[in-house]
């Protein structure tokens, strides 16, 4: 038995994972802005020690943010102000006396992710669509994840004189005083409103996604994260933008987008590391 954590900017996940199932799970809020490393880092634990069972062997956590997964090691978590240099490894290793890996959220969720594809999959590419913006990159059933743990960083590419994450992550709607899932209520109801906003955000991310295959020649893109959910109001924009940006049609017809905005999938991947 492995324990698994996601370690978002809204929620943390944790969950009791036997293979690639998750048998028990909890989900809690994730540390107030205003806390201190010590403080995160005693909350973490307290929320660990509350699930673990004494049949837990590991523990993986998933942090949105540049890792060094030898020595577990966070860098600069997005969306968390104290977690500049953190030795996440030793510290929960410390208070548990069990081994603990670390990585990359999204590379987590890739690892996940990967194990509902085809086998013959041969790169995969996740793209986590939630309080930020992820990229994992799995190669022929590998995680890629460059020398520095920072090949998926593509969401920090300058764009509209921000960055990708701006425009492909909550913060698209939140900048507008917009929450996504209500939006999206509001797009199935027949509002136009609605509609053209995911319509626009459909066209950032196509063009994101062009730059993924630029980078990664992916055969499998696979989308999570909480706005996936409505995938239905932005795909037609993301795939008209993404073909007129990207001018390689025999690559995007063999090319499979999928949605799992399913938040298990990263704790299985956490378990996996």
């Amino acid at each position: 038995m492995t324990l698994g954590i996601d370690i978002g900017g809204t929620t943390i996940s944790l969950g009791l994972v036997n293979g690639s199932e998750v048998v028990r799970k909890t989900t809690v809020p994730s540390f107030a802005a205003d806390a201190t490393q010590t403080e995160t880092l005693e909350y973490l634990g307290d929320r660990i020690a509350e699930i673990l069972t004494p049949e837990v062997e590991k523990i993986g956590i998933g942090v949105p943010s540049l890792t060094d997964p030898k020595r577990g090691i966070v860098y600069d978590a997005a969306n968390i102000p104290s977690w500049d240099v953190v030795p996440l490894k030793d510290k929960m290793e410390e208070r548990f006396g069990i081994p603990v890996s670390v990585n990359n959220d999204a590379n987590c969720y890739v690892l996940g992710a990967a194990l509902h594809l085809p086998q013959d999959a041969h790169t995969v590419v996740a793209v986590t669509l939630g309080t930020g913006t992820g990229v994992g990159i799995v190669v022929n059933g590998r995680l890629f994840s460059g020398s520095h743990c920072g090949a998926g960083e593509v969401g920090a590419l300058a764009y509209n004189n921000h960055d990708y994450e701006t425009f492909c992550s909550k913060k698209f709607f939140t900048r507008q005083g917009l929450d996504p899932a209500q939006l999206s209520k509001a797009a199935d109801k027949g509002d136009d409103s609605a509609k053209s906003i995911f319509r626009e955000f459909g066209e950032h991310l196509g063009e994101f996604l062009s730059v993924i295959m630029y980078a990664y020649d992916a055969d499998h893109i696979v989308l999570g994260g909480g706005i996936a959910n409505a995938f239905r109001h932005f795909s037609e924009s993301m795939w008209e933008m993404l073909r007129s940006q990207y001018p390689y049609d025999t690559a995007l017809d063999d090319l499979e987008i999928h949605v799992m905005p399913n938040a298990e999938l990263a704790m299985v991947g956490a378990a996996s590391l």
